[in-house]
C-alpha cells in the first residue's frame, strides 16, 4: 500500500517554493526592468515594491547628486555655498509649479491608466509638456534679466552676489529642462512605469556628477568656471535626460506613447490638467514658499548661518528625496487602484507604504542624529559653519520618525486627486505655524538659527499628525478626475 504522501525521495513532488530571499531579488530584478506586477492586482506589498523601488533608487542618485554637488561647491568657500542655498530657495518656485503641473499629471495619467483609457493617457501627457514649456520661458526670462536683484532681495551681500549671479542666471535661465524632468517622470510614474522615470534620473545625475568637479575647478580641457560651473553641469545633465524622455514617449514605451498629433493643444484638457494642477501648485509654493522664508531668517546671522544651513538640508535631503519615492508609490497606487474601482486596496497600499517608509526614515534618522559631525565634517567648511550644519542636521533628523507619515498620506491624497486637502494642510502646518515659530524662536527667545531648524521639526509633526486624521475620514475616495 502506498503512501498518499510524497516521501522527501519521490522525485514527482512539487520542488519547495523559492526561499524569501530568492523572492525578493527576483522582485528587485523585475522592477528595474519595469516588468511583472499590476498596482491594482496581486499581493499589495509587491505592487508597492515594484513602483517603490525605481522611485527609491531614482532619489537616491537625486541625493547622492545634492550632497556631492555642494561637497564640490564648498570648496569654493562660505560665499559660494551661500549662494547657491539662496539660489535653490528661489529655485523652489520652479520647482513649485513643475511639481504642480506633476500632480495633475500623475492624478490624470494613472486615473486614465487604471480605466484602461491609454489615449487619455498620452493626450493628457502632451498638454502637460506645452504647459510646462510655457511656464518655463516664463521663468527663465525673469531669472536671466533679474538673477543678482533676486540674490539681494534674499538678503545676499556683494560678495555673494558677485559670486552667484552667474549661477543664478543659467540655472532659472535654463528651467524648462528642470519643469520638463519633472513632468514628463510624474506622466511615466502614473502609467505604472516607474522604471523609465529611474534610468533618466539617474542618466541627468550621472552626467551632473561627472561634469561638476570638471566644470567647477577646470580640469583638463573644460573652463574653470567656479559656482558657476554646476549650474551649467546640472542644465547639460537634466536637458539630456529630458531628450531621453521624449524619445520613449515617442518611440520605446509600451505603456504610455505619445504621437505628435498629440502634441495640438487641447484647451478642454488643459483646462482640467490647471483645475488639478493649480491646487497642486498652490499647495506646494504653499510648502515650498516657507523655505523663502526659512532661509530669510537664517541670513539674518551671516553667510556662515546660511552655508552651514545648506549642508544640513542638503544631507537631510539625502534621506528624504528616496523617501519621497515611496510617497509617490502611494500616489501611484491610489489613482490607478480608485480607477478601477477598488477604493479599499487604495486606501489599505498608503497605510502600507507608511509603515515601510516609517521604517526607512526612522533608521536614518537615528544615523545622522548620532554621525551628524563626521557627515558634516566630508564637506570640509569651517569652524562656524560646522557648528551650524550639525546643529540643524541633529535637530531635523530626529523629525524623520514624523515626516515619513506626513508626505506618504499627503502624497496619497494627490494620487487621489484631492488636491485641496494637502493644500489647507500645508497653509496651517508652514505659513500659519512653521514660519512664526521661527522668527520668535530665533529672535524672541534668542535661539538664532537653531529656532528655525527646531520649527521644522515641530511643522512636519503637525503635518502627520492632521494629515493622517482626515485621510481615515476617506472623503478622498469621492474625488473624479
Amino acid at each position: 500500500m502506498t503512501s498518499q504522501f510524497p516521501s522527501d525521495f519521490d522525485t514527482t513532488s512539487h520542488p519547495p517554493p523559492p526561499s524569501r530571499l530568492r523572492r525578493g531579488a527576483r522582485l528587485f530584478v523585475d522592477a528595474l526592468r519595469g516588468r511583472g506586477g499590476s498596482p491594482t492586482e496581486g499581493p499589495l506589498t509587491a505592487a508597492i515594491l515594484m513602483l517603490a523601488i525605481p522611485m527609491v533608487l531614482e532619489m537616491v542618485m537625486e541625493s547622492v547628486f545634492a550632497v556631492v554637488d555642494i561637497f564640490w561647491v564648498s570648496r569654493l568657500g562660505a560665499e559660494a555655498v551661500a549662494a547657491v542655498g539662496l539660489t535653490e530657495s528661489l529655485i523652489i518656485m520652479v520647482y513649485t509649479v513643475a511639481m504642480g503641473l506633476s500632480i495633475g499629471v500623475t492624478a490624470t495619467v494613472s486615473r486614465r491608466s487604471g480605466e484602461g483609457d491609454t489615449e487619455g493617457a498620452a493626450v493628457a501627457t502632451s498638454q502637460g509638456i506645452l504647459l510646462g514649456s510655457l511656464v518655463g520661458v516664463v521663468f527663465g526670462v525673469v531669472g536671466v534679466t533679474q538673477g543678482p536683484a533676486l540674490l539681494r532681495l534674499m538678503g545676499a551681500d556683494a560678495a555673494v552676489v558677485a559670486v552667484g549671479s552667474g549661477y543664478i542666471r543659467v540655472l532659472m535661465g535654463m528651467n524648462v529642462v528642470i519643469v520638463l524632468l519633472f513632468l514628463l517622470n510624474a506622466a511615466f510614474r502614473g502609467a505604472g512605469d516607474a522604471a523609465i522615470a529611474m534610468r533618466v534620473l539617474w542618466l541627468a545625475n550621472g552626467l551632473n556628477l561627472v561634469l561638476d568637479p570638471l566644470l567647477i575647478f577646470g580640469i583638463g580641457p573644460f573652463p574653470e568656471m567656479g559656482v558657476t560651473g554646476a549650474a551649467v553641469a546640472t542644465t547639460i545633465g537634466r536637458g539630456t535626460a529630458v531628450g531621453v524622455q521624449l524619445y520613449t514617449l515617442l518611440r520605446i514605451s509600451d505603456r504610455l506613447r505619445m504621437a505628435m498629433h498629440h502634441l495640438r493643444p487641447r484647451l478642454d484638457v488643459m483646462a482640467r490638467l490647471v483645475g488639478l494642477s493649480a491646487t497642486g501648485t498652490l499647495q506646494i509654493f504653499i510648502g515650498t514658499a516657507s523655505w523663502v522664508g526659512l532661509v530669510r531668517v537664517v541670513s539674518s546671522f551671516g553667510p556662515e548661518a546660511v552655508a552651514g544651513y545648506t549642508v544640513a538640508i542638503r544631507v537631510v535631503l539625502f534621506a528624504l528625496l528616496p523617501a519621497w519615492g515611496l510617497s509617490n508609490a502611494a500616489a501611484t497606487m491610489v489613482g490607478q487602484n480608485l480607477g478601477a474601482g477598488h477604493p479599499d486596496r487604495a486606501e489599505a497600499s498608503v497605510w502600507r507604504a507608511c509603515l515601510m517608509n516609517e521604517a526607512f526614515l526612522g533608521s536614518v534618522g537615528i544615523v545622522f542624529v548620532i554621525f551628524a559631525p563626521g557627515l558634516v565634517g566630508l564637506f570640509g567648511v569651517d569652524a562656524v559653519t560646522s557648528g551650524y550644519a550639525v546643529d540643524g542636521l541633529r535637530i531635523v533628523s530626529a523629525g524623520f520618525f514624523f515626516y515619513a507619515f506626513g508626505m506618504t498620506v499627503t502624497q496619497a491624497f494627490n494620487g487621489a486627486g484631492d488636491a485641496w486637502t494637502p493644500t489647507w494642510l500645508n497653509l496651517f502646518c508652514f505659513w500659519l505655524w512653521e514660519v512664526p515659530l521661527a522668527w520668535v524662536l530665533s529672535f524672541r527667545l534668542g535661539m538664532g538659527p537653531r529656532g528655525v531648524f527646531i520649527a521644522i521639526a515641530v511643522a512636519y509633526g503637525t503635518l502627520a499628525v492632521a494629515s493622517s486624521l482626515l485621510f481615515r475620514r476617506g472623503r478622498w475616495k469621492e474625488k473624479e478626475v
